[in-house]
């Protein structure tokens, strides 16, 4: 019931006017997305920096159908490598190929990606390819590793341990010695293709977090879970993993004090920013996808607050 509400709240333009006319929640709101302007985003990640953090942008879009969204989703994009080059700012971009027109055609998606592609090359910047639902999975990779045998070097894909194919898929990954971000998952996955017990993604996610940090090129480990935390920092301290060969991921605004206590003891952290128009429904189709988040992104503000007494058994020291 609380998956549908939420994905009936996306939908009903009702509710987007409250929500986003609401000064109470459009503040809530701007701690996991921090505005609608490239400038927004930009302020977010500086103030990402002074605080030790690296910072990967996203601008909010995906499943693009028209050539004209996807021009516009690519002018923003070079837009803010612009920005953090002129701002010498700590940062890359994490982009979605539905959003630069893969549904469109491919040809069309690669016409559209090499301004970019090109502007990073020259700026020495990384882009980062973010992994949609499991329909993509082989036509991201498939295009991905298109791009890497033509000689693009500045790029990175993301696999998500929920898939029972990603083992595979992060050797492969392993081979060409690209980047990885693993994370767990976001989106609804049927049985035929993805684990469906949340211990069956843990096991999975520390399988291939072993192997990428062991033998991957900087791997990005992408997760709030304190225990994948606790397992990476294990593991890298048993295989002599030094803290400059990988970095956390998390998201902008969740679990900051698990991200400073991490970049306090020496280890990288990236946040990923998303920002734009779509923040609403963003928002509230993250929700859906997994309802349990609506208690994570709630508890991760209880956590940081004062009421953080409430968990007693809060580990103040992620080691």
């Amino acid at each position: 019931m609380l998956r549908e509400g939420l994905i009936y709240l996306s939908q009903s333009s009702t509710a987007k006017k409250i929500v986003t006319q609401a000064p109470f929640a459009r503040s809530m709101s701007q701690r996991f997305v921090p505005g609608e302007t490239v400038e927004a985003l930009i302020e977010a990640a500086q103030k990402a920096n002074a605080a030790g953090l690296k910072v990967t942008a996203n601008y909010l879009g995906e499943s693009v159908h028209s050539e004209e969204a996807a021009h516009t989703a690519a002018s923003v994009y070079q837009r803010i490598l612009d920005m953090i080059a002129a701002r010498g700012l700590d940062g890359n971009v994490s982009l979605k190929f539905t959003q630069l027109g893969q549904d469109i055609g491919e040809e069309f998606l690669l016409d559209n990606l090499l301004p970019i592609l090109e502007t990073a090359k020259k700026k020495d910047l990384f882009i980062r390819f973010d992994m949609e639902s499991s329909e993509h999975t082989q036509s991201t990779l498939d295009d991905f590793e298109k791009l890497w045998t033509e000689g693009w070097r500045n790029i990175g894909v993301v696999l998500q341990s929920y898939l029972f194919r990603t083992a595979a898929d992060a050797e492969r990954m392993i081979e060409l010695g690209t980047r990885v971000r693993l994370c767990k998952g976001a989106y609804v996955e049927p049985p035929e293709v993805a684990y469906q017990k949340a211990e069956e993604v843990d096991e999975n996610f520390l399988r291939v977090m072993r192997a990428l940090l062991s033998r991957g090129n900087y791997p990005a480990i992408a997760t709030h879970d304190e225990r994948m935390i606790r397992a990476t920092l294990e593991h890298a301290k048993t295989d002599g993993v030094g803290a400059e060969r990988f970095e956390f991921q998390m998201l902008h605004g969740v679990r900051r004090d698990v991200q400073q206590e991490l970049v306090d003891q020496g280890y990288n952290v990236r946040v990923y920013i998303p920002f734009g128009e779509y923040w609403y429904p963003y928002l509230m189709r993250r929700l859906a996808e997994r309802p349990a988040n609506v208690l994570f992104m709630a508890g991760s503000i209880v956590k940081e607050s004062p009421l953080g007494f409430l968990w007693p058994n809060r580990k103040k020291n992620v080691q």
